[in-house]
């Protein structure tokens, strides 16, 4: 019975998960009374215009509706979907509390601004085709009245995946269920693909998959400002701080056959200030947890995992930092304005990066060589020893590149099954998911924040039915597995 009532997931005690819950009252009613008390104030004290006696600005509102934990491209695009999707103008209140104003370590801005269908779960494929689309008709949806026109430079070179013979048949299944899906990509023999690009070798190669339309790269930090610009034209808040504790409330239920189960309801985030030591608590109906890579330490803030093991209360997710290297590196006899982004048999990617014969890449690392994921400090001899060699084999020209630079950023890595979480905890009832990417998060933030929208106002997904990603899964043991991580 446990089972049934947890994958129930709009069960009856769930009827509360819905806006407008918090205590005090409604966001309008709130407004309404401090207007009335600084009409007192100034009706009591001679002078001009009412002024606090010291600057608030910076702190977050003492209520709201929605609180988004983390300001990367993920939580921005929940943000911007809840506001889109409200029933009337100004409806929902929505807090974004993000830690790095200037997003140094964000994953949004460090990685390699990648977009491509070719995945090997249809959920994927189906978020990456929504999200292309989004991306293609940009100002359309985050244009901002007297603001110029958003430009991601998008460059549709496509992604060329290669395949051993041991990955050929998996390659070809994969394929299939892309085009099924209505992505547009085409398969390739060795000869097709020498024919095609004659500055690659194709030893080992026994199959080769390159996207012909919605693949290739675009510029992050664009779409970062972009959507930060809309949302502050929509009236969502933002707070640079961060979460350091969640206050709850707890409610039982037991199920048929007599187990019990905790509910916790969620009802302020404190919020701790940059370079201070005070907080401030905000009241809130809904939390969402886009956190990235420390997802995984927000959710225990809020007891998630917190529980025997074996049971729903004890299941953690499974979300944690995983640090990556891209290389910048020179190479005027290299492959040229054509080249897609190359993703290898052996773990080795690499793009054009601009026109001037430059190209990023890297590679991910197996278990044993995961590097420390306590700083951002980038390890140039992984890439003469891992990367170089497998660039070379594959890219004869590379032979003589010059790396030039390099930076290491986070992958939010789900250790579970390498894909996302979206939807609500089944025991928190108030937080929702927007994490567990491990590297495709950015290419899908558009449509997972449509989703994430979608259970907060509606209770279920209605655009892409995304239940294989639901929290669940790893108490169930229920992988969504995604083999195509780069």
């Amino acid at each position: 019975m446990l089972q049934r009532a947890l994958r129930l997931r709009l069960g009856p005690y769930l009827s509360g998960r819905g806006l407008g819950t918090y205590r005090g009252g409604s966001t309008l009613d709130w407004d309404g009374k401090v207007s009335e008390i600084k009409k007192k104030i100034q009706s009591i004290f001679p002078g001009g215009a009412w002024s606090p006696l010291y600057d608030t600005s910076h702190l977050p509102p003492e209520r709201s509706d929605v609180v988004i934990v983390g300001g990367g491209v993920l939580g921005l695009s929940v943000a911007y979907w809840l506001k889109r999707l409200e029933k009337q103008r100004g409806a929902i209140r929505v807090l974004v509390v993000e830690r790095d104003h200037t997003y140094a370590r964000a994953s949004t801005v460090l990685s390699v601004g990648g977009i491509r269908q070719q995945f090997s779960l249809p959920e994927n494929v189906q978020l990456s085709l929504f999200s292309a689309e989004f991306l293609r008709n940009i100002n359309e949806y985050l244009a901002v009245v007297d603001d110029p026109p958003l430009d991601l430079q998008f460059n549709p070179s496509g992604y060329l995946l290669l395949a051993s013979e041991e990955g050929a048949a998996i390659m070809e299944s994969n394929v299939k269920m892309q085009r099924k899906e209505g992505a547009k990509v085409c398969l390739m023999s060795p000869e097709q693909l020498q024919k095609k690009f004659p500055w690659i070798s194709t030893e080992g190669v026994a199959l080769a998959s390159y996207g012909l339309e919605n693949e290739g790269w675009f510029d992050p930090w664009c779409l970062l400002q972009g959507l930060r610009r809309k949302l502050q034209s929509m009236g969502v808040l933002f707070c640079q701080g961060e979460v350091t504790r969640f206050i709850s409330s707890s409610s039982h239920m037991e199920t048929g056959s007599g187990e019990q189960v905790t509910l916790k309801r969620i009802h302020e985030v404190h919020v701790k200030m940059d370079r201070s030591q005070e907080f401030q608590p905000v009241e809130c109906a809904i939390v969402v947890n886009a956190a990235g890579a420390w997802s995984g330490q927000i959710a225990e803030l809020a007891g998630v995992g917190n529980g025997p093991p074996g049971t729903m209360q004890g299941t953690r997710l499974p979300v944690e930092p995983r640090k990556r290297y891209v290389y910048l590196w020179h190479c005027p006899q290299g492959p040229g304005l054509e080249a897609p982004l190359v993703a290898d048999p052996s773990g080795a990617y690499f793009r054009r990066e601009g026109l001037g014969n430059n190209y990023l890449g890297g590679c991910s690392p197996t278990e044993e060589e995961e590097p420390d994921p306590g700083n951002l400090e980038v390890d140039y001899d992984f890439f003469q020893e891992k990367v170089w060699p497998r660039l070379a084999q594959r890219v004869p020209a590379f032979e003589t590149l010059k790396v030039r630079s390099a930076w290491a950023g986070y992958y939010d890595y789900n250790t579970f099954d390498q894909n996302g979480v979206v939807g609500p905890h089944p025991l928190v009832v108030n937080m929702y998911f927007a994490t567990g990417f491990s590297g495709h998060g950015l290419q899908q933030a558009p449509a997972v924040g449509r989703a994430v929208a979608e259970m907060v106002l509606e209770g279920h997904f209605q655009t892409i039915n995304l239940s294989p990603f639901l929290f669940s899964r790893f108490y169930f043991g229920e992988k969504a597995q995604e083999h195509c991580i780069l």
